[in-house]
């Protein structure tokens, strides 16, 4: 297989084993690009890719916007905020508009779970989803996967544990659909309150004991409280998520093994994982970053459907 079964990178669970695995041999290609002293590719060249974020991004949106540079494409950053977004223009009225500028592909973060996927029905170019509300997050899952992957020789038969914020995560629900079709076992593991109630039909196990749910795993990978997501209290007090939920060197002494520790970041130190963990060995982190650059660099060249110079 030498090309994606979909148009679109609209979220993992339209994405088959192959696609995912495709992507990752890409992936590792790239990771070699930008590990040498020319980083830059000229694959994308005369492409015109728009980031259109409606949420705020650091991480992701950087992420994106250097993968696009290393392979050459011409790049138009959009903001919401400073844009006629403010005054009440639509989404496809401001899509529509950035691509009668000829423009090939749309990287979009929104606030609305499924903006993606309205999009693809009414406009031409490739659309990858940065992050669509509390639904998907298919880039973050992929390089999440990918840096296991490379951490441990492979995916299938690996239980991996995600720890936190499932409810409002749209990281956690494109991590489960990425490592079930991949062949590893899911446990989540966060206080009741943060637990969706649907989500056992997914296949995955839950479990509200941190060191139980520690013990089981490979990996463990640490889910950010997202407050600004929360409506409501879910649970006392940071203080109290920390020192129930939360990831700290003691606890990881205390198991009969070394598991490894991940995080997608931005992290609140000292709540969900303490800067111990955070920057021990156990921690990739750090790969994490780097194999994003070299996913979103294999997701944009394998929708393009161009052929490497």
């Amino acid at each position: 297989m030498s090309s994606l079964s979909v148009k679109h990178l609209l979220g993992i669970k339209y994405l088959n084993a192959d696609d995912i695995e495709l992507i990752f041999k890409t992936a590792d290609s790239f990771k070699e690009v930008i590990n040498r002293p020319i980083k830059r590719v000229p694959t994308l060249r005369d492409t015109t890719i728009v980031n259109l974020f409606f949420e705020n991004s650091t991480r992701t949106r950087i992420s994106f916007e250097l993968a696009e540079k290393r392979l050459s494409a011409d790049i138009v950053n959009f903001s919401a905020s400073s844009s006629s977004v403010s005054k009440g223009e639509t989404l496809i009225d401001t899509v529509n508009n950035i691509l009668a500028m000829k423009v090939d592909m749309v990287v979009m973060r929104h606030p609305a779970p499924g903006a993606g996927v309205f999009l693809s029905k009414h406009i031409e170019a490739s659309i990858v989803n940065a992050g669509d509300g509390t639904h998907e997050h298919p880039t973050q899952a992929l390089l999440d996967a990918f840096s296991i992957r490379e951490k441990l020789g492979g995916l299938k038969g690996k239980k991996i544990c995600i720890v936190g914020d499932i409810r409002h995560s749209r990281v956690a629900l494109s991590n489960i659909f990425c490592l079930k079709k991949m062949g590893a076992e899911v446990m989540l593991v966060g206080p009741p309150t943060l637990m969706p109630t649907y989500i056992e039909s997914l296949g995955v196990k839950v479990e509200y004991n941190l060191k139980r749910a520690l013990e089981w795993c490979d990996v463990a990978n640490v889910l950010r409280i997202q407050l600004e997501r929360q409506d409501i209290k879910y649970f006392p007090s940071l203080r109290e998520y920390a020192l129930y939920f939360g990831i700290n060197k003691p606890l990881l002494d205390s198991l009969k093994k070394e598991i490894v520790i991940m995080h997608p970041g931005p992290i609140n130190r000292g709540v969900e994982i303490t800067s111990e963990v955070a920057d021990s060995n156990h921690s990739i982190i750090l790969d994490q970053v780097e194999n994003g650059l070299a996913i979103r660099m294999a997701v944009l060249y394998l929708l393009s459907g161009r052929k490497e110079n």
